[in-house]
């Protein structure tokens, strides 16, 4: 592999800005979308992105953990892994889209639906394949910069090409087929990067090892995958198409900035393996409570402008004609709270080697997704949606608290102090300062704030963090003044 590999804080803090700006850019997107499309054609957009998710994540199958797997070991053959990894990926691109479309067809009524299936799916799970193996290599050759630059171009590409089709005013087929070329442009993009960085020679023999566990990942990563599109997939049986537009639009707003809490776990995750995999097991439980906690602060925070202000932030944005959007804003803005958490809580099962039990409560959680959108859409509507993709998130909480063996001392830590903490004030603010949704974001991010010195647990080992990061500044100034001094 050519070049250096990244420190594990270059890296993150690669991802990090990287995944922000990305995040801000499909946000715009996301808004001049709603923008100009009518909420039928957005719900429609909706469900065929929905099915363009799952079929991406098909054609990877969980292959891309197992590269990552393989790659690392001692002495592995990077050109012979990647080449394998490339053949069984054109397999699987193959079989999605042939069985993929027959699904289509079998479950959809709407010849409207499908017409925009092909143009937007075709040339965007293309370039997601694409896309994909190009961060995957450069994850296993550590230098996530690339993998920042693919995922900038791919917003990027997003925003641009979806201004140019509202410029030339296309209606909402050809719309969907950009959305999906600009896709295929960034996956175009990430196979120069890759083809830059290392020789792939397709004559290679085959990495055989890539089929080992191969079940265990698929399940696990489809799970995932499938978990934030059965919203779309299921109410489109029971809701109005434009019922599915309003719900889609709140919906994606807390999905998106579910990226930034992932981001921190990245920085986690490392660490709790190579604490367990030493028996440092009371060290591992306690970095998982700070993670739990650090998350969750993270998650209430981005949780609270929205639960406040979602008529204004959807007035602002999006214009009145989307303002039913914003009642369904308010609701699943909560979401942020409790997949924050339970993410850190299923890291901390990963990283103990209890897998198995993280893909048990993702199944269980999507089973009872599907069950509350049916039910909850068909009783009370389009709120009763709203309601089933917080309950969700609930259940798979309680599912990873329940199966950790440090349940109790999570729970008396951190959990039900923080959540509880968190509970109180929003109601009391919602009684107190209902009028008021300016005054009452600023009180209860004063709370939060609040937080930090009321948790002396957390308090101290921020501090210590802190200490760590200025005791490095240090020790690299006084370095580079011996170098200026010396004359090197």
């Amino acid at each position: 592999m050519k070049g250096k590999k990244n420190s594990i804080g270059v890296n993150v803090l690669h991802m990090f800005y990287s995944t922000a700006l990305s995040s801000v850019l499909n946000a715009i997107a996301l808004i001049v979308l709603a923008n100009y499309l009518n909420s039928k054609d957005y719900g429609i957009l909706s469900v065929a992105l929905a099915f363009a998710m799952i079929m991406s994540y098909f054609t990877d199958s969980g292959l891309s953990e197992i590269v990552l797997r393989e790659g690392s070991k001692r002495n592995s053959n990077i050109e012979v892994i990647l080449s394998s990894y490339i053949k069984l990926r054109t397999i699987l691109l193959v079989a999605t889209f042939g069985i993929g479309f027959i699904i289509i067809h079998l479950t959809t009524q709407s010849s409207e639906l499908i017409n925009i299936a092909y143009y937007l799916i075709i040339p965007m799970v293309l370039g997601v394949a694409m896309q994909s193996i190009g961060t995957t290599y450069f994850k296993l050759s550590e230098k996530m910069q690339y993998s920042g630059y693919i995922k900038m171009c791919s917003s990027s590409c997003l925003i641009i090409i979806i201004l140019i089709g509202i410029l030339l005013n296309l209606n909402s087929l050809l719309i969907a087929f950009m959305y999906g070329f600009a896709y295929f442009l960034a996956g175009l993009f990430a196979f120069v990067l890759l083809l830059k960085e290392i020789k792939v020679s397709l004559s290679s023999p085959f990495h055989k090892e890539l089929f080992s566990q191969f079940w265990s990942f698929l399940l696990s990563g489809l799970l995932f995958v499938t978990l934030p599109q059965i919203g779309p997939l299921v109410l489109e049986k029971t809701l109005t198409l434009s019922e599915v537009g309003f719900f889609a639009v709140a919906y994606r707003i807390p999905q998106a900035l579910t990226q930034l809490p992932l981001v921190i776990a990245a920085a986690f995750i490392p660490v709790l393996f190579r604490q367990f995999n030493s028996h440092q097991v009371i060290k591992h439980r306690d970095l998982n409570i700070l993670q739990i906690k650090v998350m969750g602060i993270i998650g209430m925070g981005m949780a609270i402008p929205f639960y406040y202000m979602s008529d204004t932030i959807i007035g602002i944005i999006l214009g009145e004609e989307w303002v039913m959007a914003a009642t369904l804003l308010k609701v699943l803005c909560l979401m942020l709270v409790f997949q924050s958490m339970s993410i850190a809580l299923a890291d901390g099962l990963t990283s103990m080697g209890k897998q198995n039990n993280r893909t048990v409560v993702q199944a269980m959680a999507l089973l009872c997704g599907i069950i509350l959108y049916f039910y909850l859409s068909n009783r009370i509507g389009i709120m009763g949606a709203s309601y089933s993709g917080v309950l969700i998130e609930v259940i798979a909480l309680g599912g990873f608290w329940l199966l950790n063996p440090h349940k109790w001392e999570i729970a008396k830590r951190a959990l039900l102090p923080y959540m509880l903490y968190f509970g109180s004030t929003i109601l009391l603010l919602n009684y107190l300062l209902n009028s008021y949704p300016v005054i009452s974001v600023v009180i209860h991010f004063i709370l939060l704030m609040l937080l930090l010195l009321i948790d002396k647990e957390l308090n101290s080992n921020l501090q210590e963090k802190l200490k760590r990061v200025k005791h490095v500044y240090k020790k690299k100034h006084v370095r580079t003044s011996k170098e200026v001094g010396s004359g090197l």
